[in-house]
């Protein structure tokens, strides 16, 4: 009987033969081609339905990108629509002799979203300054806790974790606070008693004003001669009227009209500062 029989192939893999990477992500898709043809291509409808075909292969991924954004103040429709506009840019200035698209489009995308957290989420325009702050202190605050049973942080903590002054952590405290706004007829409480922000709201009172008036009227009264100021008191204090006045100082009543006319116009000159 033959001994010598037959050896079975080795089942040992060859390294040195490999297939193509593995992608990170099933949302990769393998455009090297479709790029190195965009690059080539020069403005034009054939140039456009390439550049289109290549953001709607790689739409699932900016999708995946504001999908990390969720649950801060903005719908993910919306996110998906910034992130899309990330990605159209980044189609357009992606250079494909510079490495992998997916390397340049995710910065790319990211930036995109989180510049429109930046500029259009706040409702009220803060500076940017002061949304750096923010961010900082937010970042110092989560660092400052992560630790179970670790007391909220103080500004003076805060402060030596960030290097920021006192001041500046209290500008970024304050920020962390006004991302949004309350409308003016929100109720601050409850119950029967309860009253809305416009309540707790000051305004405007007129009878400061009539103040400043008098004061700036009285050394012009005084100057007035005395029976300038007899005239005017009965006119305007007594409410008399211009007949009972000229009766009154057995003068004429046009007589009266003037002198009140002469009298309120160099009282209001003196007042306003110009000379009469």
């Amino acid at each position: 009987m033959p001994t010598d029989l037959p050896t079975s192939p080795s089942r040992t893999p060859d390294r040195t033969t490999r297939t193509t990477p593995r992608r990170t992500h099933d949302d990769a898709p393998d455009t090297a081609v479709l790029f190195a043809r965009l690059a080539g291509l020069d403005d034009g409808p054939e140039r456009d339905a390439l550049r289109d075909e290549l953001v709607a292969a790689w739409l699932p991924m900016a999708h995946r990108i504001a999908g990390r954004f969720r649950d801060r103040g903005e719908s993910v429709e919306d996110l998906r629509q910034v992130a899309a506009l990330g990605l159209v840019k980044a189609v357009d200035r992606y250079d494909p002799s510079r490495g992998a698209f997916e390397s340049y489009a995710v910065p790319t995308i990211t930036g995109e979203v989180k510049r429109h957290f930046r500029d259009r989420m706040w409702a009220l325009r803060v500076p940017r300054r002061v949304q750096e702050l923010r961010n900082r202190v937010r970042v110092a605050r989560r660092e400052l806790v992560e630790h179970p049973g670790s007391p909220e942080p103080t500004p003076t903590a805060i402060a030596a974790h960030t290097g920021l002054t006192e001041d500046e952590v209290t500008a970024g405290l304050e920020a962390l606070e006004s991302f949004s706004t309350l409308s003016l007829d929100a109720e601050l409480a409850t119950g029967e008693d309860g009253y809305s922000l416009a309540d707790t709201l000051g305004q405007s009172d007129g009878s400061y004003d009539v103040v400043v008036d008098r004061e700036a009227a009285k050394e012009g009264l005084r100057r007035l001669p005395e029976r300038e100021r007899a005239i005017l008191y009965m006119r305007f204090f007594e409410d008399m009227t211009q007949s009972r006045i000229a009766d009154r100082l057995g003068i004429s009543q046009m007589h009266v009209s003037r002198l009140i006319s002469r009298s309120c116009a160099r009282v209001r000159a003196e007042a306003m500062g110009r000379s009469v």
